[in-house]
């Protein structure tokens, strides 16, 4: 099979971009980058320790730089952070050299994913859930503007998104996935 674009997980965190990432990069024999991973590598501290010794912004570039580095390696599955899309120069790049995928969640599915992890610096608030809720309506908006949505519901498998995500591509443009 020949894979010629990069496929650009998007979405809010909890929606399953790195296990969805993880099964599509398995599925297609293609590399995984998961760009929160990569940051973390890279700076030897996590993403809530970036954030509290730099701040957001400083986070938010490494994030550019680090998804500008993947998407030109080749074609690979990324899966990228929350943020990522919501910069004008990230969309541009990955529809440069990628396909945009947003797994659109709704805010019950990803509180429950999200509620018992301390590791979401952006929900370190008085009331988290209410402001995972304002994310979710501040960035839904942008996240439209992908050029594939699919659905990643609270009781799917990945096995199942994973064949919806595929489903979509093959619909949106099947030279994308050229020899499935």
């Amino acid at each position: 099979m020949v894979m010629r674009r990069n496929i650009v997980l998007i979405g809010m965190m909890g929606a399953g971009k790195t296990a969805i990432g993880g099964e599509l990069a398995r599925r297609l024999n293609r590399p995984f980058h998961d760009t929160d991973a990569e940051i973390e590598r890279a700076a030897a501290m996590s993403i809530p320790e970036i954030f509290a010794r730099d701040g957001e912004e400083f986070f938010r570039a490494r994030e550019s730089e680090v998804l500008r580095r993947v998407l030109s390696s080749g074609p690979g599955i990324v899966s990228t952070g929350g943020g990522a899309w919501l910069r004008p120069e990230n969309r541009g790049r990955i529809a440069q050299d990628g396909v945009a995928v947003w797994l659109d969640c709704d805010l019950e599915t990803l509180w429950h994913r999200v509620r018992h992890r301390p590791t979401r610096p952006l929900l370190q608030t008085a009331d988290p859930r209410g402001t995972l809720e304002r994310l979710l309506t501040e960035r839904s908006p942008v996240y439209a503007l992908a050029d594939i949505r699919v659905p990643a519901q609270r009781g799917d498998t990945i096995e199942q998104t994973a064949n919806r995500v595929l489903a979509a591509i093959e619909a949106y443009n099947p030279a994308i996935l050229e020899g499935k």
